[in-house]
């Protein structure tokens, strides 16, 4: 008899916050807003092979005056299998990058990513293939 298992697409949608980082010392400068692109542009999805940024999975991008940074971004499904380490290692790319504080990254599901999002590039990259 095979089973049937219930899954129910909300609920992969409940809130995900990764953090990652530490205070900055106030004497340090701030990462510019290309450094924190940059550091978004390392954490890419296995699966597309695509970075988190080219992918418009980046919805919100803010520095706070003391170097803290905050992120919302999204995954390309509910389902996606590595819908809990993207936002993971996109936290910990950004607390590797010099003049950054904590760092908050938090998965947000509106609007859903559709491949208009895809920058310029990206849609290249899908042409190739």
């Amino acid at each position: 008899m095979e089973e049937i298992l219930d899954i129910n697409p909300e609920a992969y949608k409940k809130d995900y916050i990764a953090t990652a980082g530490a205070p900055l010392d106030k004497e340090s400068p701030k990462a510019t807003r290309d450094d924190l692109i940059a550091a978004l542009k390392t954490v890419s999805d296995p699966e597309i092979m695509v970075n988190i940024w080219d992918m418009g999975l980046v919805y919100k991008l803010e520095q706070k005056e003391n170097g803290d940074v905050y992120v919302e971004m999204t995954v390309t499904s509910p389902m996606c299998p590595v819908a809990g380490e993207l936002p993971k290692q996109a936290a910990e790319a950004l607390a590797a990058t010099k003049g950054v504080g904590q760092v908050e990254v938090k998965i947000v599901w509106e609007p859903a990513w559709s491949f208009d999002m895809l920058s310029d590039e990206a849609k290249e990259m899908f042409e190739l293939f």
